[in-house]
């Protein structure tokens, strides 16, 4: 191998995790695809070897300062490694959980949004909406003098707008200082007439400057009366403009009065209109000042921009009467107001008093009150004081009150205001929920930020567009020739950006959707387009199976971004198990031939056209077609039942009825954003749990959900951890540690010395290692350098002591137990049947490359959800349970998909039901029935397009879905003929 060969990355003796001393070539600046078995390798040859010295090198180039508030990598276990450029890794990881991101600060998009407002934008009265102009004098002038020759205008200065009082005073100064007309709530009357003003009623008076026709030389007397009219009316001038019939500004200002709805008369010589002037960013009705147009005020994240009540979150916590009192067929005496303890002596007293004064029994169901006594128990009594005698429950007396009652909101509000202590304050917070903030309603930011538009529409309106949408607003975004010239070149930063996050699959975001409710895949695909968006070179990114969650229609788009950031001179490393991206790669290395153990191995490192002849690659025969996956010949009918949910509405769901038949296999499919976890998710599974389970899940907007007495168990498999700290592993999930514990309590050792099943936990005391706590591992703080993690020189990293380790089953201690992977674990405890078989399950499930002792946080998503899948294997089968799976396939290679494959057909064949989101096409055609969602993602999706089998899909026009699951059926169909041929 020449290592010193600048075209090519140069991995020599790579050892991390199970590679086997590997050493592989990868061509520079081109598209690089790395497949294999799961847990065969893959990750960590690209993440934990070339990624993670990637990251090494860079930080060990920066000072030891800069060091200490970096995050830390150790060297991975590998011999040399040359031709390696600076590393960016784009995992699967929703990893924004601030809820103040959203898609638009990910992206910077938003950044430039605050930026194209703040120099653009045209600021309107957050109250009555009038267009809020700051101008000079000069502005001013030269704004009149482009109006038509010959134009009569009269210039006003409004001195007291909307204002109580006779104002004589104010009639009196104008006349001493020449002027002779104004206009008095609405009429021209002269000042020398009498003029009375009712002191009781509001007023507005504008004083007429001047009356002039715009003609040449006229520009110093305009300027002398508009500076005049400015100065009497603290800076606002009105200029009362007549256009007369077929005068080429009448069509415009026609169009002007309507858009303000201003009455006119069309019919008339001529029509007046009054043009406002101001040199404060003031509204010259409502006097409310505008704040100066900076990137700060549009942002919610900064005080300046955020709205106050809810500091920019669009959501406040607040008491949820639903919470409060979750079941109103109780009394309160039957503790029905959960926050209120009747047996409280203080709450018997003052509620006594409450309910006494509504004439409502204490004893009664507290939904049998009426709408007035409802809105005193809440709201309270205003003004009017309630007497009662609060009796000291320690038997020293009485304290009598006399005071209003301000409601069970306003009663729990001061309470959770005067909580001392975290405690104190939590228990309160289990009576609230997020909802909407009145003051911006939900779009964080202050008024006078909202009342800026571009091209009429406000910074949070364009953020609630979709990406598609967003696009073709700013096709269609008329500007003026000075606005372009200001805009252009973040008008271009905008639309590259959008153009990104389209070209990867995501046009059906809007920019104003949470970063947390991302999945994996679309987060990874919007740090994929950030990178393009960034236009680096010279990097190596590495992604991880960006494909996920993506539907076939959109892969091409993802793959030629792809191949963008490669041209940009780039190498891009994907760990990838989609067909599409594995045959367009330039290069393809498949690490096998097995998982765990049996892997670690480079079967091949070649171009996609050569691994696809080599023998020794699973990989390539299956791109060669020589390896399928099986077409059903026989769909299953089901059982004749149906669970049908009605009119559902959640989200983008367009009031569908959705029928699920029993005893099948069913796939929902659809673009990326069509609606499927809305439908599953958030509004099925919840809506079915809470009636067959009496669980108590949030569930989305639906009518009526019919047929569930068909089942008697929904189990929703999904991909979060199933552990949250490092100790859990997926033996202790599943259950079978307990028994493996309990085996090893029943030894002739153990029960000599006493041993209970708790001695075999590295959890507890008793059994561990005191000296790492179980861990196996001590932890040593280096300060500048990594943390370094030595091995516990007690228990030598078999986490127990002596006595623990002492007792052994086949010679075995419980320490090599959880070093063994689950195959092994499988064929050890083979005489064992309550444990072999759930080992058993985790092997059927592809996970027999996983240890027993593995922690639970190194599991992927797809891991994690095999596991849980494995634990409901394991336990027995009633024949009437269905089975929800969210893209189970993730991670997965082909033949890891055919196992699973098998496992879901066996749950059916026992009479079970299983329904699946996915777009992997063979899972797809495996597939009893298919309800397709679309047509599109977003707003153009939530429709049911297409439901059937396979074949019956494939012939529905319309259906993204159909037509490559048409493509796939005829593809097997030919490689039929051409096996049967031969």
């Amino acid at each position: 191998m020449n290592v010193f060969d600048g075209d090519k990355i140069c991995i020599q003796g790579a050892r991390e995790h199970n590679l086997k001393n590997i050493s592989v070539e990868i061509p520079r600046n081109k598209l690089v695809a790395v497949s294999g078995l799961s847990g065969s390798g893959k990750s960590s040859l690209a993440f934990d070897t070339l990624f993670a010295e990637g990251q090494r090198r860079y930080m060990e180039s920066l000072s030891s300062y800069a060091r200490q508030f970096l995050g830390r990598m150790d060297k991975p276990d590998v011999d040399l490694i040359t031709g390696l450029s600076p590393a960016i890794s784009i995992e699967q990881k929703t990893t924004h959980k601030n809820p103040r991101s959203t898609v638009g600060t990910v992206t910077e998009i938003y950044d430039y949004y605050r930026l194209l407002f703040s120099r653009i934008g045209k600021a309107h009265c957050p109250e009555c909406g009038r267009e809020i102009k700051e101008q000079s004098v000069d502005q001013i002038v030269d704004t009149i003098l482009s109006w038509n020759e010959g134009t009569k205008l009269t210039l006003i200065a409004p001195v007291i707008r909307g204002k109580k009082g006779e104002h004589q005073k104010i009639i009196d100064d104008a006349k001493k200082s020449g002027f002779v007309r104004a206009r008095i709530d609405g009429l021209m009357v002269e000042l020398e007439d009498s003029i009375k003003l009712d002191k009781q009623k509001k007023h507005t008076i504008e004083i007429v400057v001047d009356r002039i026709v715009l003609k040449k030389d006229i520009r110093k007397r305009l300027a002398d009366s508009v500076e005049t009219a400015l100065k009497s009316s603290a800076g606002i001038v009105i200029a009362l403009r007549r256009v007369n019939k077929g005068d080429e500004a009448y069509e415009e200002v026609c169009k002007t009065l309507d858009l303000k709805g201003t009455q006119y008369d069309r019919n008339a010589d001529y029509i007046e209109e009054e043009v406002f002037f101001s040199q404060k960013n003031a509204c010259p009705d409502c006097g409310i000042s505008v704040p100066e147009l900076q990137p700060r005020l549009f942002s919610f994240n900064n005080p300046f921009g955020a709205c106050p009540d809810c500091t920019g979150l669009g959501e406040k916590m607040e008491f949820d009467r639903d919470l409060i009192m979750p079941d109103s067929s109780l009394s309160f005496n039957e503790n029905g107001i959960v926050p209120f303890n009747p047996d409280s002596a203080w709450n018997e007293s003052m509620f006594g008093a409450v309910f006494k004064d509504m004439d409502f029994d204490m004893n009664a169901p507290l939904k049998e009150m009426n709408k007035k006594q409802s809105d005193i128990l809440w709201n309270g009594t205003g003004e009017r004081s309630l007497k009662w005698i609060y009796k000291k429950q320690s038997g020293e007396g009485t304290s009598t009150y006399n005071r209003p009652w301000v409601g069970i909101y306003s009663e729990l509000r001061r309470r959770y205001a005067e909580a001392w202590g975290d405690s104190a304050r939590e228990n309160l917070e289990k009576y609230m929920s997020h909802k909407e903030c009145k003051s911006c309603c939900g779009k964080r930011l202050r008024k006078e930020a909202l009342g800026v538009t571009v091209g009429g529409v406000n910074i949070w309106d364009l953020t609630e567009l979709s990406v598609s949408d967003t696009i073709e607003f700013f096709e269609k975004l008329k500007l003026t020739e000075t606005e372009k010239k200001i805009a252009s070149q973040v008008l271009k930063e905008i639309t590259s950006r959008l153009s990104f996050l389209k070209n990867v699959g995501l046009d059906y975001l809007t920019l104003q959707r949470s970063a947390a409710t991302l999945s994996g895949g679309e987060a990874q695909r919007i740090r994929l387009s950030t990178q393009i968006g960034s236009g680096l070179t010279g990097v190596m990114y590495i992604l991880d199976e960006p494909s996920i969650g993506l539907h076939q229609r959109d892969n091409q788009r993802l793959i030629d971004s792809l191949l963008y950031l490669r041209d940009l001179g780039n190498t891009v490393i994907v760990v990838e198990h989609d067909e599409q991206t594995l045959l367009t790669a330039d290069w393809l290395v498949d690490i096998g031939p097995g998982a765990g153990v049996h892997g670690g191995t480079v079967m091949a490192s070649d171009t996609p056209e050569n691994v696809m002849k080599n023998p020794k690659s699973i990989t390539g025969k299956y791109l060669a077609g020589l390896i399928r996956m099986p077409v059903p010949k026989k769909r299953r009918t089901g059982n004749g039942n149906f669970i049908s949910i009605q009119g559902v509405t959640e989200h983008n769901l367009k009031n569908i009825t959705c029928d699920i038949p029993l005893g099948t296999f069913t796939c929902i499919t659809g673009v990326s954003g069509s609606g499927k976890s809305t439908l599953l998710n958030d509004v099925f599974f919840p809506a079915a749990s809470n009636k067959i389970m009496k669980s108590e899940l949030p569930a989305g907007e639906f009518k009526k959900i019919t047929g569930l007495e068909n089942i008697d168990k929904i189990i929703n498999i999904d991909q979060s951890p199933i552990g949250r700290t490092p100790r859990s592993n997926p033996v202790t999930y599943i259950g079978v540690f307990d028994k493996i514990r309990e085996l090893y309590s029943c030894m002739p050792e153990a029960k000599a010395m006493g041993y209970k099943p708790g001695r075999f936990s590295f959890n507890v005391k008793g059994g561990r290692c005191e000296n790492c706590q179980g861990a196996g591992t001590i932890t040593i703080e280096m300060n500048f350098l990594p943390d370094v993690f030595i091995q516990c020189d007690v228990c030598h990293g078999k986490r127990f002591n002596r006595e623990t380790l002492e007792v052994l089953y086949k010679g075995k201690s419980i320490s090599d137990v959880l070093e063994m992977t689950v195959e092994d674990a499988a064929d050890f405890f083979a005489g064992i049947p309550h444990i072999q078989k759930k080992l058993e399950t985790l092997k059927n499930v592809g996970l027999g490359y996983i240890t027993l002792g593995q922690n639970a946080l190194t599991l992927s998503g797809g891991e994690a959800q095999r596991v849980k899948l494995a634990a409901e294997l394991a336990r027995p089968s009633t024949g009437k349970t269905l089975y929800i799976l969210d893209e189970p396939t993730t991670g997965l290679h082909f033949v890891d998909v055919m196992n699973l494959m098998q496992i879901i057909h066996a749950l059916v064949e026992k009479g079970n039901s299983v329904v699946m989101i996915e777009h992997n096409l063979d899972v797809i055609c495996q597939a009893d029935h298919i309800i397709d969602l679309g047509p599109e993602g977003g707003a153009g999706g939530g429709k049911i397009i297409a439901t059937g089998t396979p074949e019956e899909v494939a012939k529905i026009k319309g259906s993204y879905t159909g037509k490559y699951v048409g493509e796939m059926l005829e593809r097997e169909k030919q490689r039929d003929n051409l096996s049967s041929e031969k």
